[in-house]
C-alpha cells in the first residue's frame, strides 16, 4: 500500500497532536518528583533510564496513533514496547520515542522531546515530528513538502566559510571517555580553521533529538556519534524523525561512511554499529566522514 500526500498530511496531524499532547503531559510531569528505573542490556546511562514519564507519554501517543494503525495497514514500533517485528512485513511503521533525552529530563535540564515518525520498510523516514516541551517548539516534515518549525518554512542558511565564529560540535556525554578524545578534540579545531572559522566548541550532552535539532536551529553545526560495538549507541526511534526533518531542511543525516540513516535494520533496532553525522552542510560531513576513517578504530 502505498501513501499519498493527503494520506501522509492526515498521519502527520495525528503524529503533531499525539506530541503535543505527550508533551504536555512530560512539562506538567518535570516539574514533580520522579521515580527512575533502569533497563538491562545496554551499556550507557542515558540508555538505561527509564521513568513513568516515559511509558505515561507513550500510552497518550499510542492512544492518538493507533487507530490509525488498523485504517492504514501500519505496523508500530516505539522504545517502550517490545519489538513485533511488524515493521518488517508492514509498507509503513510508525517509530516512536515517547520520551527522547530522559537523562536530561531527569536532571531538569533542557534536551529531551518528544520524537514520531512513520517510516516505510525500506528505511525511509516519511514524516517526522518533534516537540521540545522546554521551549514549546513544533518541528515537522512530510517526505517532499519540506521542513517546518512552529509552522514557518525551515530551510538553513547558507554558509559562510569565510566568518570568524567557531565551529560547534555536539555529541554524547559518554564521549569522554572515547580514548581517543583528545585526538578528535584537535581535529576538530583543525577542521573549523580550515573552513575558515576561529576555533571550534565541543558540547557534550543529550538527547538526540534535540542535539539534531539544534543544528536546524544554527546553534550548532554538526552532531555526530561515532559507531562502537556496546549496544545501546542509539536506536532507530532516536533518528528517524530528525533524518525526515534534515533531509527536507537540506541538511545532512548519514551514516558513519555518509550513507543514509538504516532507519529499518532487520538484526535490531540498535544504530550502534553505523554511527551518525547531522551536519549543516555537506563538507563539514565529510570532514568528520575522513576523521573517523584516519582513526583507524576497529
Amino acid at each position: 500500500m502505498k501513501l499519498s500526500f493527503n494520506d501522509l498530511f492526515l498521519l502527520s496531524q495525528c503524529a503533531i497532536s499525539a506530541a503535543y499532547q505527550a508533551g504536555r503531559l512530560i512539562a506538567e510531569k518535570s516539574y514533580h518528583p520522579i521515580r527512575v528505573n533502569t533497563k538491562q542490556g545496554v551499556e550507557s546511562l542515558a540508555s538505561q533510564v527509564v521513568t513513568e514519564v516515559d511509558h505515561l507519554s507513550q500510552d497518550i501517543i499510542l492512544q492518538i496513533l493507533l487507530p490509525t494503525c488498523e485504517r492504514f495497514d501500519l505496523a508500530l514500533l516505539s522504545e517502550e514496547r517490545p519489538d513485533n517485528r511488524q515493521r518488517l512485513e508492514k509498507d509503513y511503521f510508525w517509530c516512536i520515542d515517547p520520551l527522547d533525552g530522559t537523562l536530561p529530563f531527569i536532571e531538569s535540564i533542557p534536551g529531551y522531546a518528544v520524537s514520531i515518525a512513520l517510516v516505510s520498510r525500506d528505511g525511509e523516514a516519511h514524516l517526522g515530528v518533534i516537540y521540545d516541551p522546554v521551549e514549546q517548539t513544533l518541528y515537522h516534515a512530510i517526505k517532499g513538502h519540506g521542513a517546518f518549525c512552529n509552522s514557518k518554512p525551515l530551510k538553513l542558511n547558507t554558509i559562510d566559510l569565510a566568518s570568524n565564529t567557531t565551529l560547534t560540535f555536539i555529541t554524547d556525554r559518554s564521549f569522554a571517555e572515547f580514548p581517543l578524545f583528545d585526538t578528535v578534540r584537535n581535529e576538530l579545531d583543525v577542521i573549523a580553521g580550515d573552513q575558515g572559522h576561529a576555533g571550534s566548541v565541543l558540547l557534550l550532552q543529550g538527547g538526540a533529538a534535540m542535539n539534531a535539532c539544534q543544528v536546524l536551529e544554527e546553534t550548532a553545526d554538526c552532531y555526530f556519534k561515532f559507531p562502537k560495538s556496546q549496544p545501546g549507541g542509539g536506536s532507530v526511534w532516536d533518528y528517524a524523525a530528525t533524518a525526515c526533518l534534515f533531509r527536507e531542511a537540506g541538511a545532512v543525516a548519514c551514516d558513519i561512511a555518509g550513507n543514509p540513516l538504516p532507519l529499518n535494520g532487520p538484526d535490531s533496532t540498535y544504530m550502534n554499529h553505523c554511527g551518525v553525522i547531522y551536519a549543516s552542510h555537506s563538507d563539514l560531513a565529510e570532514r568528520i566522514i575522513n576523521l573517523y576513517a584516519r582513526l583507524k578504530i576497529n
